[in-house]
């Protein structure tokens, strides 16, 4: 069974408010095994036989029937995010930047996005799914590349989580590939 890591896209924002262990509950149903949810945003690692792209569609379709809501998922497998987290090379500790890492289910959508922030948000590309980009404490809302995410157009491809959460999310899909 392959190791995963799920992000769930919208998640506890913009009135979407799920519980993590409701939303446990509706995955372990699926052809999964060994699901945990991480933080209250949406993250989650599992196990599945299912490819990424089938294992996306299961999961989005249990999440709209069972919740209502329009779900985006993004799935990597553990190794990809261990490898694009692996890439970035900011900081997940300065007290004085947020490091983040944008990614996206269609690399062509991510290049959109690269462009609309260009010289705006420091970003380095880190796979052709994955951007890490940097904004100062206090003005991730005003940062280019989180103005240009938060489109509604981008919400079904992409979803942003801080550096930090994503370590997280590698350190707890690294245990399932052991």
């Amino acid at each position: 069974m392959t190791p995963y890591a799920v992000f769930l896209r919208g998640v506890n924002v913009g009135g979407i408010n799920l519980k993590m262990a409701d939303v446990r509950t509706v995955i372990s149903r699926l052809p999964v095994s060994d699901v945990s949810t991480l933080l209250a945003s949406g993250n989650i690692v599992l196990r599945s036989e299912l490819g990424a792209a089938e294992l996306k569609d299961t999961i989005q379709t249990a999440l709209r029937t069972e919740f209502g809501y329009d779900a985006w998922v993004i799935v990597m497998t553990a190794a990809d995010v261990a490898a694009t987290i692996d890439a970035c090379p900011y900081p997940s500790d300065d007290p004085s930047t947020h490091s983040y890492v944008t990614l996206s289910s269609d690399p062509a959508v991510l290049d959109e996005l690269w462009a609309l922030a260009a010289g705006g948000t420091e970003q380095t590309r880190l796979s052709p799914f994955a951007t890490a980009w940097l904004a100062p404490v206090g003005s991730t809302l005003d940062s280019a590349m989180s103005k240009e995410t938060g489109k509604a157009r981008f919400k079904a491809t992409t979803t942003t989580r801080n550096l930090r959460t994503m370590l997280k999310v590698k350190a707890a899909a690294a245990k399932l590939a052991t």
